[in-house]
């Protein structure tokens, strides 16, 4: 069995070092079952040192010129060898129990792919509040947080990835692809929530409630306006770090 760590990149040269060390501890889960994984980072057209830095940490770096998340997902897994790809965003930090419990799920034969809940590292009761809402919808609805996204490689050649139509949202959209597949397959989509993704909470300080607010409204009421729109879609793209 072999496991690829994928993660998209787009000037994280502040938070994706932490990452990568993170990551490249929890691997040893998959050691521990005599299994091989390996790392690549797709760098998202940085300006800054990420290239460099994902290199000094061990992992293979591919390149991708359009700033889209979905395509530097899609682009890092066109290079994979793995039997499962398993997505990291670049400010979160798996732990190996984390890594492990993802293990046993793919071990069992009867998953398609998983996910898992996620902890915030900054304060912010509202942030944290929605969070929690969101952990409760994830786990009803078998939805993916973007930030940690588990796949069986197969089955995401077969619905050729995340949608390059989407600036934002896109594994919701993949989710319930994914869900579908796997009602087909006799499979389930299941969510991780034994030891919770350590995740940045950096989007707190540096937009406002406001900012939030007034994105999630308008996505709830023009959700493909907002999202296939990559100016719309600032909190990701307008280059804040």
């Amino acid at each position: 069995m072999v496991i690829s760590v994928i993660i998209p990149a787009f000037n994280e040269e502040k938070l994706l070092p932490a990452t990568l060390a993170a990551i490249n501890v929890a691997r040893s889960a998959f050691e521990k079952r005599g299994w091989r994984s390996e790392l690549i980072v797709c760098d998202n057209n940085s300006s800054d040192q990420t290239p460099h830095l994902a290199r000094a940490a061990g992992a293979t770096v591919v390149f991708e010129p359009i700033n889209q998340i979905a395509r530097a997902r899609n682009t890092g897994a066109s290079i994979a060898t793995g039997d499962w790809f398993l997505f990291v965003d670049a400010d979160s930090h798996p732990s190996l129990e984390l890594f492990a419990d993802a293990a046993e799920a793919i071990a069992s034969g009867r998953i398609i792919g998983c996910g898992a809940t996620l902890k915030l590292d900054a304060p912010g009761w509202w942030y944290h509040r929605l969070a929690g809402l969101w952990i409760c919808w994830s786990r009803l609805a078998k939805h993916m947080a973007g930030s940690f996204v588990c796949v069986e490689a197969a089955a995401f050649r077969e619905l050729k990835g995340f949608s390059d139509q989407l600036f934002a949202a896109e594994e919701l959209e993949f989710s319930a692809r994914l869900k579908k597949l796997g009602r087909q397959r006799g499979q389930q989509i299941v969510i991780l929530h034994r030891y919770p993704l350590l995740t940045s909470g950096r989007k707190i300080k540096l937009y406002s409630p406001r900012e939030h607010m007034a994105f999630l409204l308008k996505s709830l009421f023009r959700p493909r306006k907002m999202l296939t729109s990559r100016e719309k879609c600032a909190l990701w793209y307008d280059g804040r770090r």
